[in-house]
């Protein structure tokens, strides 16, 4: 069993669905969730990002998860992208049972990824930021951000490929609104996930874009490369592009192998060690 969902303000119908479909194809089941606040999931206000929030709703679902009868509890995994790249690595770290974890593109240091937003931006976000947390304080509506816009505005994501890395992803029919609660600009410079994965135990896989503007991959290797079960898969691609087309494929082939190797009962590695041994011999 995989629990999955998606990255910042990202709900499950923008293309994490296709990667389900490729996991319940090999025989792995999937419970892909929206996190409350977004999408088919309620929770008021909408779009209110919370990180703890968030990590809260990946741990009832795994929780969920292992209490389905046909579920080994044992051999439940994570698979996170984005900003949830970044919360399943905090997670399977402070859950030994989680059996494996897919990472991808992975948010892993705030620290690292503000420059993309731009010192004008970051003002600006601040400032909303401030008056939105000043209002939920006294229980007025949220104060909002555009999560994505052109070079040049004001939104959490503004690179070249944000708008249409999202408008590549986003079918018709969507429950996804291009806006998030400004108290999170206050938070997310200071989130960093990447720094829990030495603690994590179980395989992990960290499916890197080389190019990713939003989530730069040397500060993403250099934490990866402290998971004591770590493996990288490196793709020549953009934040937005791993979702899409023969990158997609690359990705969901290497992750769905990997899922299947660190999924499969006791019995079932204990035969594959033993053949692998007698063809060595």
């Amino acid at each position: 069993m995989v629990a999955m969902a998606h990255g910042f303000s990202a709900t499950r119908e923008q293309r994490l669905d296709a990667y389900a479909e490729r996991f319940c194809a090999a025989g792995i089941g999937v419970l892909l969730f929206d996190y409350r606040h977004f999408g088919a999931s309620g929770g008021e206000p909408r779009q209110l990002l919370d990180i703890g929030r968030q990590q809260a709703d990946f741990r009832a679902a795994v929780a969920y998860a292992r209490a389905i009868d046909w579920v080994d509890p044992d051999r439940v995994a994570l698979f996170g992208s984005s900003f949830s790249g970044g919360h399943v690595i905090a997670i399977a770290a402070s859950d030994p049972r989680i059996a494996a974890v897919v990472s991808q593109c992975p948010f892993t240091d705030g620290l690292a990824s503000l420059p993309a937003l731009g010192v004008r931006n970051i003002a600006r976000a601040t400032v909303v930021g401030v008056r939105d947390q000043l209002s939920a304080l006294v229980g007025r509506p949220p104060h909002y951000i555009p999560v994505v816009g052109p070079p040049g505005s004001f939104a959490v994501m503004s690179t070249p490929d944000s708008q249409p890395g999202f408008a590549a992803l986003t079918p018709t029919d969507t429950g996804w609104v291009n806006r998030v609660a400004g108290r999170v600009a206050l938070r997310v410079g200071l989130y960093r996930p990447g720094r829990a994965a030495a603690k994590v135990t179980c395989p992990i896989l960290f499916c890197v874009c080389d190019g990713d503007a939003v989530a730069p991959a040397n500060q993403t290797l250099k934490h990866a490369s402290a998971a004591p079960r770590g493996e990288i898969k490196r793709y020549p691609v953009g934040h937005f592009e791993i979702y899409v087309g023969e990158p997609f494929e690359q990705a969901v082939a290497d992750q769905t192998e990997f899922l299947v190797r660190a999924l499969a009962p006791a019995s079932d590695m204990t035969t594959e060690s033993q053949r692998l041994a007698a063809r060595a011999s």
